[in-house]
């Protein structure tokens, strides 16, 4: 286990907290780290900036300059925060001056500190170092509305070892794949969130993972992984359209009409004139199974198209009409365990 590793552990039994300044914090973190920021967005800027003006003495002083009058109130914060355990992790950038003036305040303050060498940056390095590792994947895949998503998230109640990517990317990986009600993280911080599964997993048994594209909304996922992904044996998950169309539209709120004739509109050309007019018709009329049968079409036969390029088939199953989702579950922890895939329970 490397240094970085043994840091993250440390998350276990202590908090973790990332001292660098909100901005930073928000474009990616450590998952479960917790913003403790020296010094602000706007004081951040200015010290960076006197520091390549006037050298590192001047922008020091001004630091202590800004950051006195606060010494107590982080002090308290970090007591509170450290709780009974007495201890607390520290990051920033590169585990520098930030991370260790605010050590050195906290072990005034009574705490023991454990730094991460490299801070942030290190930790970064480290992830991309897990996306390289030669993980054993197997991709379920399968025309829209086949219930993948639930299909492995049971899998992962079995026992299995999956990866949710668009639980992660907070969207469904098509136009019409956003989460309305929560925004997505940054690319940087997505990878952050799945190197963590990674992390947990042991590397010798099979990773599930659902048969996505490279984007999933505005966030990429990291390019060694979509390559294996891209190369690893498929499952096919064959399920009824009636009963695809039904997921579709089970739920649908009429509140998100305008973000559904948005996404309409962003495959126009793809979906041809004619869909696009009958699409955005039957959804303005409330016909919602004639606007989600016309893009169904439309991404049956964008699904068979690509799927001609994927060679690595490991198997198909055949959903049974009105099969609940943890019998195709089953199926599939079976077939994991054994490498025979059998449409019987």
């Amino acid at each position: 286990m490397t240094h970085i590793a043994s840091f993250l552990a440390l998350r276990e039994r202590m908090p973790l907290l990332d001292v660098r300044s909100p901005a930073e914090f928000a474009r990616g973190h450590i998952p479960g780290s917790i913003s403790f920021p020296l010094f602000n967005d706007t004081e951040r800027a200015e010290i960076g900036t006197l520091y390549t003006q006037a050298g590192k003495q001047e922008a020091v002083l001004r630091g202590l300059a800004l950051v006195g009058p606060r010494l107590a109130a982080m002090a308290e914060q970090g007591l509170e925060l450290a709780g009974k355990a007495g201890e607390v992790a520290l990051t920033c950038w590169r585990g520098g001056m930030r991370s260790a003036s605010v050590a050195w305040l906290l072990e005034q303050a009574g705490l023991t500190t454990h730094r991460l060498p490299g801070g942030y940056k290190a930790y970064r390095s480290f992830n991309h170092g897990l996306f390289t590792r030669p993980w054993p994947l197997f991709v379920l895949s399968g025309m829209t509305g086949s219930g993948k998503t639930e299909i492995l998230l049971e899998l992962a109640r079995l026992g299995s070892q999956v990866i949710d990517l668009e639980g992660l990317a907070k969207h469904r990986g098509s136009a019409f794949g956003a989460w309305p009600e929560e925004p997505q993280p940054s690319t940087e911080h997505f990878e952050n969130l799945l190197a963590d599964k990674l992390l947990a997993f042991d590397p010798s048994r099979l990773v599930w993972l659902e048969d996505e594209c490279e984007n999933l909304g505005s966030v990429n996922i990291p390019r060694p992984v979509y390559e294996r992904l891209r190369a690893s044996p498929l499952v096919i998950l064959h399920v009824p359209r009636p009963e695809r169309l039904a997921r579709v539209l089970h739920g649908y709120d009429p509140a998100h009409n305008a973000f559904a004739a948005e996404g309409m509109d962003r495959i126009r050309k793809r979906l041809g004139d004619e869909n696009h007019r009958k699409a955005k018709a039957a959804l303005e009329q409330g016909d919602y199974g004639t606007a989600a049968g016309t893009l169904l079409d439309y991404y049956d036969r964008a699904y068979e198209k690509q799927l001609k390029n994927r060679p690595a088939l490991a198997g198909e199953i055949r959903a049974l009409p009105g099969e609940p989702v943890e019998n195709v579950a089953r199926k599939l922890a079976a077939f994991e365990a054994s490498g025979v895939l059998s449409d019987q329970d």
